[in-house]
């Protein structure tokens, strides 16, 4: 059983599956210090805010015994839209790998076609003759 594992997990499209998971991971983190850090401000600067900041009220909340304001509701919709761009990068960069990959692959060459033979009408007639005599 342990000999079977080791074949499973070392083929080449598990590896490269597991090398291409870690990549992935890896670039999600660049993407979004790349949001965060560079389209945010910029997207922020339209809005006149932080991007991340951008959220609607949707109930007050109330003061409790401390002078601490609990029970208000926001829609962040900032940091969803910020994950929205994170995703739309990501999605587009695998998009190119994806297509740089499969143009570097060899093009399969077509199969050569079968050796023209006699047609169905010449092989019925072969037929005809050898019945008739």
């Amino acid at each position: 059983m342990l000999k079977e594992f080791k074949e499973f997990a070392m083929k080449g499209n598990l590896v490269d599956i597991a090398v291409g998971f870690v990549m992935g991971a890896a670039f999600k983190e660049v993407v979004t210090a790349f949001t965060g850090g560079i389209v945010s401000p910029l997207v922020g600067l339209i809005f006149n805010s932080d991007f991340k900041a951008l959220r609607y009220k949707l109930r007050d909340g109330a003061l409790n015994d401390t002078n601490e304001m609990v029970g208000e509701v926001w829609l962040e919709y900032g940091t969803f839209l910020t994950n929205v761009i994170d995703f739309i990068i990501v999605a587009f960069v695998m998009f190119m790998v994806v297509k740089g990959v499969n143009k570097m692959k060899k093009k399969e060459e077509p199969a050569p076609e079968p050796p023209a033979g006699p047609t169905q009408e010449e092989l019925l007639s072969e037929i005809r003759d050898l019945l008739k005599k």
